[in-house]
């Protein structure tokens, strides 16, 4: 996979992905990412990305021809191009997943008021939001979703039962259960006596139960 992420913070969306598993990742080749500074698509001596809104109001508006320069550049015919804006669909588990079955993605970072709509109307195939709530830029927020998204790659992870046995994998509506590990006793607290039983049939129905509670006391809303 080839994963593209436009910004003008190409530092901050490439500080998280240069750690952990996604180096790990990038070096084994499982997947390419580069960040690409927008303002070297600009034509002007000032690199100018941003402009005042036409019919009024605060802040800036990203242009939009740097945009279309930077995805002309870099558009392969398979790749899917997402806009990273509070006004996206919410991102879940679930497209992370679709995602990441995808050859080529190009996120592109919206910053300021946001980005001319021009650019959501010709070049933009999902836009995405992490959350409902809004960032300083659109970089920290592409940055999750590459995270999310290469890790479900095949090979990524050491053991790819941890993708499927997590919070939001399956049918995403429970969280996933408690773990522990040694000491047994901890300031007076101790292992559930089922975890070290070694009896992996009734381990799985203590879990099960335990992601139904633990999903109903924190997000009682996956259950409605």
């Amino acid at each position: 996979m080839r994963i593209d992420i436009v910004t003008i913070f190409p530092a901050i969306a490439e500080a998280p992905l240069a750690e952990s598993i996604m180096k790990r990742a990038r070096e084994a080749g499982a997947v390419e990412i580069h960040c690409h500074d927008l303002r070297e698509y600009t034509t002007d001596k000032h690199r100018k990305v941003d402009d005042i809104p036409y019919g009024g109001g605060p802040g800036m508006v990203m242009k939009p021809e740097p945009f279309f320069a930077c995805v002309e550049d870099l558009r392969t015919p398979e790749a899917k191009v997402i806009l990273m804006t509070p006004q996206g669909s919410a991102f879940v588990q679930r497209q992370a997943e679709n995602l990441a079955r995808e050859k080529h993605l190009i996120l592109l970072c919206g910053h300021y008021e946001g980005v001319d709509h021009r650019v959501v109307e010709e070049l933009v195939d999902l836009e995405l939001s992490i959350g409902d709530y809004v960032l300083t830029n659109g970089a920290i927020a592409a940055a999750v979703v590459v995270d999310a998204v290469v890790r479900l790659i095949p090979g990524v992870l050491g053991d790819e039962r941890s993708s499927e046995q997590e919070s939001f994998a399956g049918d995403g509506k429970l969280l996933e259960a408690p773990h522990y590990t040694r000491p047994v006793e901890f300031r007076g607290r101790t292992v559930p006596e089922v975890l070290q039983s070694g009896h992996h049939a009734k381990i799985e129905q203590w879990r099960e139960e335990q992601a139904v509670i633990r999903t109903r006391e924190n997000r009682p809303d996956l259950l409605e």
